[in-house]
């Protein structure tokens, strides 16, 4: 396959020489090379940055991270709260349009992962694609928002795992137990601990591990809905596909359309690790192939796999009011359908997806922390953004990453209404984080200044982006709404004053110190600077491509 390449006229560049090049009123450009085959130390070294990591993932390991970190059984499980407000046909109709917006979110940021294949991802692109000026802000934002999504979202998945086992625990074993918060706080710690240690193993152990258990999580997933199915059959049958797909049931105060809307909100947390493949570019080899097709794959095969597990929810439940009333769920609606043993078998399989959920997330956010230390973003950069020589991964960014969520847990002594709002935080800042490059390449950039990768949507580039950034920016405010008119401090929906507080104090700082000595994403490569976007069009025969400036931003 081929693909696009931009080398500098710059003596000064030791690794590298240029293929086709020129100089045009005396600026150093870079030219589109087309080659059939992909040099990825030579393609990160176009962005400025040297090869750190070993880059043991192909597409199937990759995938397989990024798939385990969207973990469909457990965020099917943790967002019905969502999905069924709108009755059986919010939870599928609703499921299916969100999913097709998610979609173009999902290709255009595979798009802008081909061009820029570095683990900074969608921060490095918001520094490239910005108006000049606006670089260092709009990096900063990105990055920010990004990391507290990636923290409270594994803060959040050791918890729901830890929840789920304590509070299946107490429904099965018949013994009325008192369940307290530490309980489940020293349950979260002990997870903590281990998947701490999974995730600073090599990556190449981390590849075969998750190519297993992904394998492992897809039987999951196929043998959750064949019991469910077998079971349903058996005992109460199924529900009518004219109640599953026209009987809307509002369960909010607000109006039918906006309860609809609402409903989108299990979509969007369920594909809050959409990033993930972006976030192991330079541990993929390949790179700007294989990752891209890793997000794509994640969303169309993890989408459509979360709306048959819906499906098959629609058809089989027995009392929707008495499932949505109840302390959790997904174990409520076990319980309906299926018998003491099948439905602990169920658990048993949500169980172990929400672990390899909460293990490939924390791979995930150590990454973004690495390289976000690497590019002094961070207190402590220098000590975050080193190398354990040993197993080539970045294991401080692991020990910080896992020490935080520890203390994102604690709110749990808070009570449930603060920590619902601190987990509820990821699905905003992640999203915001992912509309920020694309909302720029769309609206911001024309086609013949941004250079493509061998992965790209070509002329439907900026609608694709554009469709995807006007949902996003529709949905976050519905993201805070309670489903209450008139909510009590208790129903409340705090989730934008979770968001909001971590960012206004990032923004301060900026404001205050960052803006003096924060210039965006640094390179590592001698006499490099990030590149922005060129006005100049390539004068090759392929016209769509152009290059990127030394010039800084």
């Amino acid at each position: 396959m081929s693909f696009t390449d931009f080398d500098t006229l710059s003596s000064s560049d030791s690794f590298s020489k240029p293929y086709n090049s020129s100089v045009e009123t005396g600026e150093i450009i870079f030219r589109p090379v087309y080659r059939d085959h992909v040099d990825d130390a030579e393609d990160l070294a176009r962005l400025g940055y040297k090869q750190s990591f070993h880059r043991g993932l192909s597409l199937y390991g990759v995938f397989s991270v990024s798939f385990s970190v969207l973990g469909l059984l457990p965020s099917v499980a943790a967002t019905l709260n969502f999905s069924m407000l709108s009755g059986t046909p919010g939870m599928l109709w609703g499921w299916l349009i969100a999913l097709l917006f998610v979609c173009c979110i999902a290709a255009s940021m595979a798009e802008l992962c081909s061009s820029m294949p570095t683990s900074g991802g969608l921060y490095y692109s918001a520094k490239v694609l910005a108006p000049k000026g606006w670089g260092p802000l709009a990096a900063w934002i990105t990055g920010w928002s990004n990391y507290i999504a990636q923290l409270t979202f594994f803060a959040s998945c050791v918890y729901s795992l830890s929840s789920l086992l304590i509070h299946a625990a107490d429904e099965f074993d018949g013994k009325d137990v008192v369940i307290h918060n530490y309980h489940i706080f020293f349950l979260c710690l002990s997870f903590i601990v281990v998947l701490a240690i999974m995730a600073s193993l090599p990556t190449k152990i981390i590849g075969r591990i998750n190519s297993v258990c992904t394998f492992l999580n897809l039987l999951s997933l196929l043998a959750v809905i064949i019991i469910i199915l077998v079971s349903a059959s058996m005992r109460q049958g199924f529900n009518k596909s004219d109640q599953v797909w026209h009987h809307f049931q509002n369960k909010t105060e607000w109006p039918q359309g906006f309860a609809m809307l609402m409903s989108f909100c299990g979509v969007i947390w369920s594909m809050v690790g959409l990033d993930t493949s972006y976030h192991l570019v330079e541990e993929c080899a390949s790179a700007s192939v294989n990752a891209p097709n890793g997000i794509m794959l994640t969303a169309v095969v993890g989408g459509f796999s979360g709306w048959i597990m819906h499906v098959v929810i629609a058809y089989t439940i027995v009392d929707y009011s008495g499932v949505l009333k109840a302390h959790n769920l997904w174990v409520e609606y076990l319980t309906q359908v299926l018998s003491h043993k099948p439905a602990k078998a169920v658990i048993a399989l949500t169980l172990f997806s929400n672990f390899l959920m909460a293990q490939g997330v924390l791979i995930t956010s150590s990454r973004v922390a690495y390289s976000y230390a690497r590019d002094g973003v961070l207190p402590f950069s220098k000590w975050i953004a080193q190398i354990n020589k040993r197993t080539t991964t970045p294991v401080n960014a692991v020990v910080v990453n896992s020490s935080i969520a520890v203390v994102i847990l604690l709110f749990l002594f808070v009570g449930q209404c603060a920590i619902d709002a601190i987990f509820a935080v990821s699905g905003i800042a992640a999203f915001v984080a992912f509309i920020i490059p694309i909302g720029l390449r769309s609206f911001f950039v024309k086609d013949s200044n941004f250079s493509r990768g061998a992965w790209n949507l070509g002329r439907f580039s900026r609608f694709v982006g554009g469709a995807g950034t006007i949902f996003v920016l529709i949905m976050i405010p519905i993201l805070c709404f309670p489903t209450v008119t008139h909510p009590g401090p208790f129903e409340m929906n705090w989730t934008s004053l979770g968001y909001s507080v971590p960012m206004v104090a990032v923004l301060l700082w900026f404001v205050i110190a960052a803006r003096h000595w924060f210039k965006g994403p640094k390179t590592d490569m001698p006499g490099l600077d990030i590149p922005r976007i060129s006005s100049f069009k390539s004068n090759t025969k392929h016209p769509q491509f152009s290059g990127h400036s030394l010039g800084k931003n």
